[in-house]
């Protein structure tokens, strides 16, 4: 056991030790924190209590929306919008540009429900971008707008958090192109992000609920995810 902990510490240097945990208990390998803590460990400041109670009440009911901006080998500026739902953390669209207008963005919101009715509560800053053509299109989705104050990133946890483990776990390790090479990078992460990364805020499991393998149902495999960038683990019969 303690020679598995340490291969996945060393084939996965991004994850804490709270995320190796959550991975070995998908394998049915059940330990505390404190056991693999020694190899790596990260703390993280919480948000004040009077917003935190807002976003845990209305978990639900809250989509929110941020930019990021990814330079590429050729010094172009590209930006990726993320729409990002509260609840199980879910990324329910992005898309890149070079150019984003108000027009752009608000189509993008349009995108991300296609089918079904949107969350009530759209969380975002007070950027420019956000003009009288985003505002209108959103209010005529039904969306109530919740404003972060200015100069207040930490007011929207979730997508600023999301953001940060895209950089540190994926996009500080490669070499962007193009708009269609950080696309179809962004594809791969958030099908591993979604489908085999563990979270603490999900108790351990991921935004797609993934099952739990018994310890006698086989050997430990290793399987590569982001070309190697990340690993997931299962149990197979030998």
């Amino acid at each position: 056991m303690r020679d598995l902990i340490r291969k996945m510490s060393r084939a996965n240097p991004l994850w804490g030790a709270p995320h190796i945990v959550g991975e070995l208990a998908k394998i049915g390998i059940r330990l505390r924190k404190s056991t693999v803590a020694k190899y790596m460990s990260r703390r993280r400041k919480p948000p004040s209590t009077t917003w935190r109670a807002f976003l845990k009440n209305h978990v639900k009911d809250v989509m929110a929306v941020d930019f990021f901006v990814v330079p590429t080998v050729r010094n172009q500026v590209l930006f990726v919008f993320l729409v990002l739902a509260h609840h199980r953390r879910r990324v329910l669209h992005f898309n890149v540009t070079a150019n984003p207008t108000a027009r752009w963005t608000a189509q993008q919101v349009v995108e991300a429900f296609p089918w079904t009715d949107p969350p009530k509560y759209l969380l975002r800053d007070r950027d420019k971008i956000y003009g009288d053509s985003f505002r209108s299109r959103v209010t005529g989705m039904g969306f109530e707008e919740v404003l972060t104050a200015a100069r207040s990133p930490w007011q929207n946890p979730f997508v600023e958090r999301l953001i940060g483990s895209i950089r540190r776990e994926c996009l500080d390790h490669v070499i962007v192109f193009n708009e269609m090479h950080l696309r179809r990078i962004l594809r791969f992460y958030f099908r591993y992000y979604h489908e085999f990364q563990v979270h603490q805020s999900l108790e351990m499991d991921c935004p797609e609920p993934r099952e739990v393998h018994s310890v006698d149902r086989g050997r430990v495999v290793e399987i590569p995810e982001i070309g190697g960038l990340h690993h997931h683990y299962e149990r197979a019969a030998a």
